[in-house]
């Protein structure tokens, strides 16, 4: 008896501790907040369809934006609370994994972990992706992401729990692998609910900041994926689809060309 109460005590202590806190709870809290940050503008956006914006659309489609506003916020609820019940029941092993509260590294080791996880995510991701096009995966998990056929952003979490489980994981894999600090963590969990809701968003307009991001090729390239339900399977990288095969979606590198070759808007003379 004496001894399983002993091994009752470590485990709460082990849910007690400061970094379960900052790793399990705050992390959480930061995805949810991130993703509604990004998502929620580019979402009224798309309600508004201004016309101003209408010719970069990269559907032509009505954006169905009350129909999947209200299922997409449930969804994207539910997803988060079964992926913390997740990390809850996998803390035992995610506490050994390296990521730690210690001394902030210098920001130049941050950057350069965080495009690593980004590379490392993103071949994990399209490999993942390719898999859920297989009949069984697609049939009873990933054909519910694909129930959304034109994208707005606030659509970007809505799949299935077993989908959503498996893509936080991935999000895991890299911090996991370089021990990274907790502060990295947050900063590429941002950047990756970033890549959710602009992926999603429906507008390959030309200032968005996103573009800034050196390899980004816009929302229009995930966008051509939910449209023809067959490649672009990467979440970030093109090139990928490229190199696995030649998975880019019908249209895709049509479209692309015809962007690079659309004329620069000209300055108008002053009256």
């Amino acid at each position: 008896m004496e001894g399983s109460i002993t091994s009752l005590d470590s485990i709460l202590e082990m849910y007690q501790e400061e970094r379960f806190f900052l790793i399990a709870i705050c992390s959480t809290l930061l995805s949810i907040a991130a993703f509604l940050a990004f998502a929620l503008p580019w979402t009224w956006v798309a309600y508004k369809n201004p016309e101003s914006l209408k010719k970069y659309r990269v559907q032509g489609r009505d954006i169905p934006v009350k129909r999947w506003f209200a299922p997409s916020l449930q969804r994207f609820a539910i997803n988060s609370l079964v992926s913390f019940l997740g990390v809850l029941v996998a803390w035992p092993v995610l506490r050994r994994s390296g990521i730690h509260a210690g001394e902030l590294p210098a920001w130049y080791v941050m950057v350069g972990q965080i495009a690593f996880f980004i590379v490392l995510d993103d071949l994990l991701y399209y490999w993942m992706h390719r898999a859920m096009h297989t009949r069984w995966l697609y049939k009873h998990v990933h054909s519910v992401h694909h129930r959304i056929t034109t994208p707005y952003a606030l659509t970007g979490n809505y799949m299935h729990a077993f989908e959503f489980m498996m893509t936080s994981t991935l999000v895991l894999v890299g911090p996991s692998l370089v021990g990274a600090h907790v502060v990295t963590l947050w900063a590429w969990i941002v950047f990756r609910q970033l890549e959710a809701a602009d992926g999603h968003s429906g507008y390959d307009v030309p200032w968005n900041p996103a573009l800034l991001i050196p390899f980004y090729k816009g929302p229009a390239y995930h966008d051509f994926h939910h449209r023809r339900f067959f490649g672009n399977y990467a979440g970030f990288f093109a090139y990928l689809d490229k190199v696995f095969g030649g998975t880019w979606s019908k249209g895709y590198e049509e479209y692309r060309r015809a962007q690079q070759q659309r004329p620069e808007p000209q300055p108008q003379p002053e009256p």
